[in-house]
């Protein structure tokens, strides 16, 4: 589980919605250095983004981290497979848990922590449409609750 995240660069907010996270690992990215500069400037997306494993390591696929303006003829492939950093032993119960039906690897987040990139990844199980509009329904009675209460207190 990871505690005390850096700044966040960017979130993949329908993860939450698409998935149910079980269990959250914390990895470093193998980035190029037109790439660090232009997530430290903001420019990166996770939507449609997932990880797999592949020959004993984990890739970040389909992540887009935009061009650096300054880059020239050094800048980088925007949607390249990104190797990721964990140790072998997460690695191999990643492994284990992903091979159940099901399941997958999920970017919750990307920030920077102590000067290095890192992100969040969730091991996910997908929502059916009924849990989705369940999930919905919940935080909507939430927030209505929340209301009233203030409401309340202010009266």
């Amino acid at each position: 589980m990871a505690q005390n995240e850096g700044k966040a660069v960017a979130q993949n907010k329908k993860a939450r919605h698409d998935y149910f996270i079980e269990e959250t690992f914390e990895a470093g990215i193998v980035l190029t250095g037109t790439e660090i500069k232009s997530i430290r400037a903001g420019k990166m997306n996770l939507k449609e983004s997932f990880a797999r494993v592949r020959a004993g390591e984990v890739f970040l696929h389909n992540a887009h981290i935009s061009e650096y303006e300054q880059g020239n003829r050094y800048n980088h492939d925007p949607v390249r497979a990104r190797k990721l950093l964990l140790h072998r032993k997460q690695i191999n119960m990643l492994i284990g848990k992903i091979q159940q039906q099901g399941y997958a690897l999920v970017p919750l987040k990307v920030y920077i922590k102590n000067g290095f990139a890192k992100v969040l990844l969730g091991v996910a199980k997908g929502k059916k449409n009924y849990d989705k509009r369940d999930t919905l329904r919940k935080k909507d009675a939430k927030r209505e609750v929340e209301r009233a209460l203030k409401e309340r207190l202010k009266g």
